[in-house]
């Protein structure tokens, strides 16, 4: 499987190409179809990225980890 990068930057020369006008209608399907796939393709990676930012942000903090008791950066300045 090719980077995420990669086959982004091969989706958005798909889109380019498309425009052209002398493509053929057969060319230009083959090019629509292809970059379908590389669009949901990413999309599903963006949607498992998406879940594992989700976990990492929900993550319980660690029960070693000690509380932050004071409000100002030194005791006793108000």
């Amino acid at each position: 499987m090719k980077k995420f990068e990669e086959r982004l930057t091969r989706l958005e020369d798909l889109a380019e190409r498309i425009k052209e006008p002398e493509l053929g209608i057969e060319e230009a399907f083959a090019v629509f179809e292809e970059g379908i796939k590389l669009a949901k393709g990413l999309e599903k990676d963006l949607e498992k990225i998406e879940g594992k930012v989700e976990l990492l942000i929900n993550q319980p903090v660690a029960a070693t980890d000690k509380p932050e008791l004071t409000l100002f950066d030194q005791p006793g300045e108000f």
